[in-house]
């Protein structure tokens, strides 16, 4: 035994470095799984444990789990991020046992500030397994106020156009840019052009692309046409992170100011205002990131005297102001408008007072020409009660030539009585485009009062039959009723309804509201006799009869 020693302790020598580089070359495969985990399983299934280690970095029932990760020091070299992406602001989860989210801001906000610089330092592969996470169509576009904003700025209207066509490109923010963005000199990116499989099909493919050799390209950093080639069919694509040398770069640094924590509040500031001094249509292109920053200003950072002073400049800046606000009123969109008002008075360019004018201003403006609808009114539910904006609202419309139902339900959303009663009139006896405005009026002021929701139940029970009645009986759908007359009446009205629609709003009714002072037994026979058969199988009729039928 003892001459074989030193032979031994020779090949331990030999093996130790090997073992050492064996260890070093072991990739890192991160996973953000906020919805199914087939794609992941899948990998780790094919992937020898030997060469790839996987990190889950989503922590159950813990908000800050990104942050987790990078105070942990992990470092990934690859990232397989798996959930729903439809909207483009966030990856999502439809299962209810989960809640977890992962916002593109969050992911923004680590890339940006290299608050977290060893999570993705290293990248070399990210797999974006959700719908239209790299679809190049633009979420915005350049609307025709911004070229008006350039012509009044002093260009010709050829020059405003294409300049208006240039910032639309530089700041279009479509899901490709902003990943690109996000996972800056990431080699190989890859996501879908438009819809994703769901993870139970994703899988399987998946796994046919390991099964034939695709494992040995797993962190190369090389686009795989054969992985490409598996799923050609469902669009998936793949695009290097944005370089340095690409023409956005530029869009990119600015982006990152609001979200780069290393910067002090004062300079976070500082930028905004140079922001603000930029033409008012390149403005527009940064009020979503505006908007997030001055919601995110705390009490704490703008009681900083550096703070205070940089707020103050932006405050007192005359001709920027003059030309956010032109701006704004010359908004096509209604809520962009509102937003750019809104923002105003955060920055200290309009009071409270001035705000509510301004938005009555609109609201009057609108109903003039016609185009007062269900959005605005939307809008003005939103910002909740406010007996001063329904004066306000009275005091500029004193002199109009017309008068509508949106404008009664603006009104009536800021704590107005009588507009009110408006509304409810023209759901029982209105247009269907009138019934339309009240249906979003309900939505956010439902009727309390008892006596009331008998009289308006009754007369839509009433009303003739047709679309607007549908859509009164809809509008009626997230009432509770209870009243025995009120029910009678809608009971009474399922048979004589002339359609499968308003049945079926009957129904949705009927399956929210207390039934038991009618008898279930009765009603259910009158549902099985009389109802309509719906051509695309079991409906809210069939639900009704059956909780009908259990409980009686």
């Amino acid at each position: 035994m003892p001459p074989r020693l030193p032979s031994l302790i020779v090949a331990l020598a030999l093996a130790a470095p090997l073992s050492l580089a064996h260890a070093d070359d072991v990739k890192t495969v991160c996973t953000i799984t906020v919805n199914s985990p087939d794609e992941k399983e899948t990998l780790q299934r094919h992937l020898p444990p030997d060469r790839y280690r996987f990190v889950e970095l989503v922590e159950k029932g813990r908000p800050d789990w990104l942050a987790s990760s990078c105070r942990a020091g992990v470092r990934c070299d690859v990232l397989v991020i798996s959930g729903h992406f439809d909207d483009g602001d966030a990856f999502y989860t439809d299962r209810l046992d989960q809640r977890e989210n992962l916002p593109v801001d969050e992911l923004e906000r680590v890339s940006c500030s290299e608050s977290c610089p060893g999570v993705f330092s290293q990248l070399k592969e990210v797999y974006l397994f959700g719908c239209n996470t790299l679809n190049a169509l633009p979420r915005r576009s350049a609307s025709p106020e911004m070229s008006r904003s350039l012509v009044r700025a002093g260009y010709s209207p050829v020059e405003a156009e294409t300049i208006s066509r240039g910032l639309a490109e530089r700041h279009a923010e479509s899901n490709r840019d902003r990943m690109r963005h996000v996972f800056k000199d990431v080699p190989t990116i890859y996501g879908f052009s438009g819809k994703a499989p769901l993870g139970r099909y994703a899988g399987p493919m998946l796994d046919r692309y390991l099964t034939s050799g695709g494992a040995g390209e797993i962190a190369t950093g090389k686009p795989s046409p054969a992985l490409l080639g598996t799923f050609s069919k469902v669009g998936m694509v793949a695009l290097p992170g944005l370089s340095d040398a690409d023409a956005t770069a530029g869009v990119r640094q600015d982006a990152c100011h609001f979200h780069d924590e290393r910067l002090a509040a004062a300079s976070r500031i500082a930028f905004v205002h140079d922001v603000l001094r930029r033409p008012a249509a390149e403005v527009r292109m940064f009020l979503d990131a505006i908007e997030r920053w001055s919601t995110t200003l705390t009490d704490a950072a703008r009681a900083e005297p550096a703070s205070a002073a940089a707020l103050d400049a932006i405050s007192a800046d005359a001709e920027a102001r003059e030309r956010f606000l032109v701006f704004a009123r010359d908004a096509d969109e209604a809520s962009v408008r509102v937003r750019m008002i809104a923002l105003a008075r955060r920055l200290g360019w309009l009071t409270a007072a001035d705000e509510r004018a301004d938005f009555a201003r609109m609201v009057v403006e609108r109903a003039e020409r016609g185009t007062l609808g269900g959005a605005d009114v939307e809008l003005a539910c939103r910002r909740g009660a406010d007996p001063e904006l329904a004066s306000e609202v009275d005091r500029q419309a004193r002199a109009m030539r017309r008068d509508s139902v949106a404008l009664a339900a603006v009104r009536a959303c800021a704590g107005s009585a009588d507009g009110h009663q408006r509304v409810l009139r023209a759901l029982v006896g209105g247009s269907g485009d009138d019934v339309t405005v009240a249906q979003v009026y309900l939505r956010h002021r439902p009727i309390v009062e008892p006596g009331e929701l008998r009289a308006v139940a009754a007369g839509v029970a009433k009303r003739p039959a047709g679309d607007a009645q549908v859509r009164a009986l809809d509008a009626l759908a997230a009432h509770r009723l209870s009243d025995p007359e009120s029910l009678a009446a809608l009971a009474a009205l399922f048979p004589q309804a002339g359609s499968l629609d308003a049945q079926r709003a009957i129904a949705g009714i009927l399956i929210r509201a207390d039934t038991g002072a009618l008898s279930r037994a009765d009603l259910a026979k009158s549902l099985k006799r009389t109802r309509l058969r719906s051509p695309d199988g079991a409906d809210m009729i069939d639900v009704l009869i059956r909780r009908l039928d259990a409980s009686s």
